[in-house]
């Protein structure tokens, strides 16, 4: 190359299409032949099942279910539709998912951090939970839950009190609940069969909500403990040589350096929590899960029912990440 004379680089025959009108095009494209095939295959399997002298369509949804859900966000009659059950299923769904999210974060970046610590027997202690949650299967930690709350608990009259005027015994946990629009306080009381007044959190709720808590939070406190760790040492020595201590430079420089680079991989660890409350059928908690199944026991929409599934949990799943990708941002 001549010196003084600008080097030009060669014009790329793909520039044109590699435009965005031409990028958008193709995706448009793609789209299209997907719909199309989808419309398809929908043709062809509504064809078959009336072949078959298979009911289909969604219809069902208007009809009465017949069938009565034992406890949830909102009371739910046996007279009322099917589309009511789903959404009554959703809360309930909803009603471990939303707390079981937050218990499993505080327990999680607790335990990340003990890992981190100069105590020999806490850092042992952390470690061997979550060597000991990761390493058993969800669905044997919900069923060894259920096996403690229902068989190892007192009776209601014998029951604990963890907290004044709070009962926890093999019908669950009865709780102090205020009362609208009144504002009064309902306490609860033990008695020969159960709990009266307050509120009460069932066996089936308690053991899915601390099943989902503890499986999460191990892995939560993997990923934030990679995330202080990712923090430079440098950074680390520079807050001593400030005269910062151990507990200053955790909660100063290392903890909010580390919180952009651990909210990816929470918000994984917070979708499959929402996922794996799926498995709350294996215990009897009437999640959307276990309503799609009685609904499809009863209807035979079983196409109907896991499509319902799909777009729910799609959409929740989608929401999630919106959501915490919106949070994250500064």
């Amino acid at each position: 190359m001549e010196q003084g004379r600008p080097h030009v680089r060669p014009a790329d025959p793909l520039s044109k299409a590699r435009s965005p009108a031409a990028a958008l095009a193709v995706q448009c494209g793609i789209v299209a032949i997907l719909l199309v095939l989808l419309w398809l295959l929908f043709g062809v399997t509504t064809t078959n099942l009336h072949e078959r002298g298979i009911q289909s369509g969604f219809d069902f949804l208007l009809q009465p279910a017949g069938f009565g859900i034992g406890e949830g966000v909102f009371a739910f009659d046996s007279g009322d539709a099917y589309w009511r059950a789903f959404a009554a299923g959703l809360a309930n769904s909803l009603r471990v998912a939303i707390p079981g999210i937050a218990l499993a974060t505080l327990i999680g970046t607790l335990i990340g951090i003990g890992r981190l610590s100069a105590n020999l027997l806490l850092r042992g202690l952390c470690a061997a939970y979550v060597e000991t949650f990761r390493n058993i299967p969800l669905l044997l930690q919900l069923l060894v839950w259920y096996f403690l709350l229902t068989d190892l608990l007192p009776e209601p009259l014998a029951a604990w009190q963890p907290l004044p005027h709070t009962y926890l015994g093999k019908n669950g946990l009865a709780i102090p609940w205020l009362e609208l629009p009144d504002f009064t306080i309902n306490w609860p009381m033990p008695t020969e069969f159960g709990f009266s007044g307050g509120a009460m959190l069932t066996p089936e709720y308690l053991a899915l909500l601390l099943g989902l808590c503890c499986y999460t939070a191990a892995y939560i406190a993997e990923t934030v403990r990679s995330g202080i760790q990712s923090i430079s040492a440098g950074q680390v020595l520079a807050a001593s040589a400030l005269g910062l201590s151990s507990r200053q430079t955790l909660w100063l420089i290392q903890i909010p350096q580390s919180v952009p680079l651990v909210a990816p991989p929470l918000t994984n660890q917070y979708l499959n929590l929402i996922k794996n409350s799926s498995l709350a059928v294996a215990i009897g908690y009437p999640d959307l899960v276990s309503i799609s199944n009685t609904t499809i026991n009863q209807t035979g929409r079983a196409l109907e029912c896991l499509t319902i599934l799909v777009a729910i949990y799609l959409l929740l799943s989608l929401a999630t990440s919106a959501l915490i990708r919106r949070l994250g941002k500064p």
